[in-house]
């Protein structure tokens, strides 16, 4: 029995799914997740191993109409993510279909020429009467080879999509061994879970002015421990203000809640130093961004 394998790339407009998607693919946390839109910044690759075949998948920004340098870097790897893969899967969101986002997208499919399967996502947040319209008016704009509709967040129709991605898949090699999930590093995870927190805790406009860089990452086995720096970086004096929060509580809250999803995932106990940076538009900076990962 051959082997099957292939690249597929998770795109769609800000905030449909796509990270909690690619969690439950994977049966676990690779992508942080936040109600807020514009969450996933850079392209995150995750692995999904079976017997039989071997799909990688990459979880792409949203695609939206750019305002700034930091936006403009985050189209740029969603759309360089059509071009390099194998497989498309494209994300709606079910009550949202005139998501601006949509029309950029498909025309970046038609140029790319791959197969695409669309999943119209969060099937689960209301009435489902709109459903075959919308699935038969997608149908219309673009020949996708399937259509389906899921609920990322509670698993309905998972499978379902699953199977269509695998059905595409063709004879190839394992990219990565068994034991490698995704290709991001230690410190990239803890920098993602703590700019999670700052999402789950802040005011609306916080988030999308903050970035987050590790400093220092020790492990300590003979104490079972990892000792972290990390620094938070914001665009202005008031926005420092509000991340340090009266008396320090906001910050002791995001570190609280940082530390106690990291010692879940690497099973060890967590200290954690977080300080706060003005680094003015820094979003607005391409020199600032790659110094911050972007």
């Amino acid at each position: 029995m051959n082997f099957l394998s292939g690249f597929i790339a998770i795109v769609g407009p800000p905030n449909v799914g796509k990270s909690t998607l690619l969690n439950r693919f994977l049966g676990e946390k690779i992508a942080i997740v936040s109600p807020k839109p514009q969450t996933t910044r850079n392209r995150i690759i995750g692995v999904l191993h079976a017997q039989d075949y071997q799909i990688v998948f990459l979880d792409t920004p949203g695609i939206h109409r750019p305002r700034t340098v930091l936006h403009k870097s985050m189209v740029a790897s969603a759309e360089g993510a059509i071009s390099e893969v194998d497989i498309i899967l494209m994300m709606v969101e079910m009550h949202k279909p005139e998501d601006p986002g949509i029309q950029m997208i498909l025309r970046g499919m038609k140029r790319a020429r791959k197969p695409v399967i669309l999943a119209i996502n969060k099937i689960d947040t209301g009435p489902k009467e709109n459903l075959l319209p919308m699935m038969a008016q997608f149908g219309q704009e673009y020949p996708f080879e399937e259509i389906v509709p899921i609920s990322a967040l509670e698993g309905d129709g998972v499978e379902l999509l699953l199977g269509a991605l695998k059905a595409r898949l063709r004879p190839g090699p394992e990219f990565f061994p068994p034991d490698v999930r995704t290709d991001q590093s230690k410190s990239f995870l803890i920098s993602e879970i703590i700019r999670e927190k700052i999402y789950f805790h802040t005011r609306n406009e916080l988030p999308y002015a903050s970035a987050v860089t590790v400093e220092k990452q020790e492990d300590r086995p003979d104490r079972d421990l990892i000792s972290i720096s990390a620094r938070i970086h914001v665009e202005t004096d008031n926005q420092k203000a509000i991340l340090i929060g009266k008396g320090g509580r906001m910050i002791k809250t995001i570190g609280q809640s940082s530390r106690t999803e990291l010692e879940g995932i690497f099973g060890s106990r967590i200290y954690l130093d977080l300080t706060v940076r003005v680094e003015k538009n820094w979003s607005r900076d391409t020199r600032a961004l790659r110094r911050l990962g972007y």
